[in-house]
């Protein structure tokens, strides 16, 4: 789930930057992207500004598209009116959840120059749930596939590995291929780190 922003050109429709996290399970989405100004991004990140944010809260409570002005959630450190303050004067917030896992996509996007169509609102929640339904975790991985990531995830070398499983090194590296190219990883350590965070390992 690499490169959010060309599959689904947020960029156009928030050119003062977006963020966007699919299938946010226990703490950590499978894929995310933030296109926000830096500096904002240091001070959000710094302060702790998400414990306080009415946006994420609306996004972790709520499915639906919403304009950030329309948020009535409290916003006791002025998120909203720092993030204004950034550039950042115009946003919405969308969410989407899949009622079997419990996992949750949303994104937060923004415009300095006005308030987003109703239009715009609606191609930007159809994008999301999209890339939702995407990020959804392949089923085809062996369980040979999986106990290989396993014990990758566990820091073990190859050669540990084969000789605990009783298999050649080549093998392993068959397996790790294997499970990488199904979940579309860059490389092993990205494949143990999403199957991880889909739940497999």
């Amino acid at each position: 789930m690499e490169n959010l922003t060309a599959a689904a050109r947020f960029d156009r429709l928030a050119p003062a930057g977006h963020y966007v996290a699919l299938r946010v399970g226990f703490a950590y989405p499978v894929a995310d992207e933030n296109t926000f100004p830096e500096a904002w991004v240091a001070a959000y990140t710094a302060e702790s500004l998400m414990l306080h944010d009415p946006l994420m809260h609306w996004a972790h409570g709520h499915s639906g598209t919403i304009r950030w002005s329309e948020v009535r959630l409290p916003d006791g450190m002025n998120v909203l009116g720092r993030a204004a303050a950034a550039g950042l004067r115009y946003g919405v917030v969308t969410s989407c959840c899949d009622p079997e896992s419990g996992q949750r996509s949303y994104g937060l996007f923004a415009r300095s120059d006005r308030e987003f169509t109703d239009t715009e609102m609606r191609v930007l929640q159809a994008r999301l749930k999209r890339l939702h339904a995407q990020a959804v975790p392949p089923e085809n991985l062996t369980p040979a596939e999986i106990e290989a990531l396993r014990h990758v995830k566990c820091g073990k070398p190859l050669r540990a590995i084969a000789a605990e499983l009783g298999v050649t090194e080549g093998a392993i590296k068959q397996r790790l291929r294997n499970g990488k190219d199904k979940l579309r990883a860059r490389n092993t350590t990205q494949a143990a780190i999403l199957a991880t965070q889909y739940g497999l390992i």
